[in-house]
């Protein structure tokens, strides 16, 4: 199998057309399994009507965080083998299992850039997180902090808490919350404030995106998609790859929140 490789979206986009249905011809009729975690998920379901019709494939879709303990973690359904055929999650998570061993080494193809962005119950003032010391002063005065437990919420709890000097103050005020949106929790009054991936956030009612995290603070997340070992439809999966990579989802890419990885 032709393996892709990340250098190749350097190309013209007709070229990267071209390939793309090229390969997709070549696959028509296939089923392909796809796991795809929450960040891309709002972009995901947008675009795949569109490829089921062109590519006359059916693509049998799923959901699981990147990372965490819960039984539809990606990590976790890949290590007691289920059989997928696509993965798309945080790119680290990504290289952790190839380098396992569990997802193809060459497969990975980088589809977009993600923020972090803080939200509020509907109608509930925003607070200022403008700045490092807004952001602070805001998350030292919340009542209830609530964040993911894939990559934004990893982020936060080791690593951004503890740089702005506070993780112990407000530990008995945060909550991780594992498989669920954060937005759905916050939207139902049992957080004060949530952060996860702005496409994440976006679709959930009954809340107030308050903003991205200021710089300093913010991570942006780079979600790829893999081939895993246990996939049956690599040439399918490969194909699909493509397509989600070219501008075809470009549009629906950066309505759901998300910048185009590949984009110039």
């Amino acid at each position: 199998m032709r393996m892709i490789s990340r250098r190749n979206f350097t190309r013209s986009a007709a070229l990267t057309w071209t390939c793309v249905f090229l390969t997709v011809a070549t696959v028509r009729g296939a089923e392909i399994k796809v796991v795809t975690s929450g960040a891309f998920t709002a972009a995901y379901l947008e675009l795949i009507p569109e490829y089921e019709s062109a590519a006359h494939t059916k693509l049998v879709t799923e959901f699981g965080p990147s990372m965490g303990t819960t039984h539809n973690a990606i990590p976790i359904r890949l290590a007691r083998g289920e059989a997928i055929d696509l993965v798309i999650m945080a790119a680290p998570a990504l290289d952790d299992l190839i380098n396992q061993g569990k997802v193809r080494a060459g497969s990975r193809v980088d589809l977009v850039r993600s923020n972090i962005s803080m939200a509020v119950k509907a109608g509930a003032p925003k607070p200022d997180i403008s700045t490092l010391e807004a952001l602070k002063r805001t998350l030292l005065a919340a009542r209830s902090i609530a964040y993911s437990d894939s990559a934004s919420g990893v982020y936060l709890s080791t690593e951004l808490f503890p740089k702005l000097g506070i993780a112990d103050q407000i530990k008995d005020r945060t909550r991780k919350i594992e498989a669920d949106p954060v937005g759905g929790v916050v939207a139902k009054g049992e957080a004060e404030i949530g952060f996860q991936q702005i496409s994440e956030l976006l679709p959930v009612k009954g809340i107030d995106i308050v903003g991205p995290l200021p710089p300093g603070a913010q991570r942006v997340t780079v979600f790829a998609a893999g081939i895993p070992a246990t996939s049956m439809q690599t040439e399918a999966a490969e194909a699909l790859i493509w397509w989600l990579a070219s501008p075809a989802a470009y549009s629906a890419i950066k309505k759901s929140g998300l910048e185009p990885a590949n984009s110039k």
